[in-house]
């Protein structure tokens, strides 16, 4: 007599995504278990996955983020991670000369002195900035965007415990899923190609330097934003006269912006042929400068 039975296999390969979709937050820097219990699937059997903290090789402690984004409104959707790096370090610049800045809602600002800063940023409480923090807290702003930054009666704080977060507690942060401040939001699904030990590797990735209002969604299906021309234009905007979702598709395209292999448009399968790997714009460094100095 026949038998067929025994463990259902588990499927983590769902096929690479790239573009844009609209997303919430699942969970944040899951255990093992919660891989299960919220993500559906076993973790990597490899241990250190679930290992976030860390010391870099100037012996500072820095903690990995991993931010759980699904994408809403449809079954089975999309799900992956985009990553942080914050590190216990003083940002500033390549030669030393300028010191980062943030204030208490999470905006940035780069001076020589601290006299040099601007009115509107010192208006709030302010200190200096560590390592991964610019980067950590834009994505705050749009994850929890029902915050109200400009009433005056009752001002808006956006400032996590960063001794406990070096710890790995990132309790203020899960603390907040499925909360009253939390929103949807836009990412930008891409397609990661390294080169490990003389082999090129494409993994799935979220850029990390640029979110949107879900509502911009509709722009995007307006008009097309892989087309050089439409960026071309777009470029001659002054940054005043761009509109929020503009900004977020220049901070994208703009020299300093992703180098990871994307399409401006809504979500899609990833086509490897679209992708020439040998590209140094698409070929992404191991030694990413959002990653601590190991």
């Amino acid at each position: 007599m026949s038998k067929i039975g025994g463990k259902i296999r588990t499927q983590n390969d769902y096929g690479k995504k790239v573009g844009l979709f609209v997303g919430e937050v699942v969970a944040v820097n899951p255990s093992a278990e919660q891989y299960v219990s919220i993500l559906g699937f076993d973790a990597k059997e490899d241990a250190e996955d679930q290992v976030y903290t860390g010391e870099s090789k100037d012996q500072n402690p820095y903690l990995r983020l991993d931010f759980w984004i699904r994408q809403v409104g449809e079954e089975d959707g999309f799900q992956n991670k985009v990553v942080f790096f914050v590190e216990d370090r003083i940002r500033v610049n390549k030669d030393e000369t300028k010191t980062q800045f943030i204030n208490n809602i999470g905006i940035c600002s780069w001076a020589e002195d601290e006299e040099d800063l601007a009115s509107w940023f010192t208006d709030r409480p302010y200190r200096k900035a560590k390592s991964g923090e610019e980067e950590l807290y834009g994505f705050l702003r749009s994850w929890l965007g029902k915050i109200d930054y400009f009433d005056k009666e009752e001002p808006a704080e956006l400032e996590l415990n960063f001794k406990k977060l070096m710890k790995g507690d990132v309790s203020e942060l899960t603390s907040q899923i499925g909360g009253d401040y939390t929103t949807p939001f836009i990412s930008l699904a891409t397609v990661i190609t390294k080169e490990v030990k003389d082999e090129i590797k494409e993994y799935q990735g979220i850029y990390n330097k640029a979110f949107a209002p879900e509502y911009s969604m509709k722009q995007f299906r307006l008009l097309d934003y892989n087309d050089d021309m439409v960026q071309a234009n777009l470029e001659k905007k002054s940054f005043k006269d761009r509109k929020i979702y503009e900004k977020f598709v220049a901070n994208i395209i703009g020299d300093y912006g992703c180098k990871d292999f994307y399409l401006l448009s809504e979500l899609s399968d990833y086509d490897a042929s679209m992708n020439v790997v040998a590209n140094d714009s698409t070929m992404s460094s191991e030694d990413d400068s959002s990653e601590p100095t190991y």
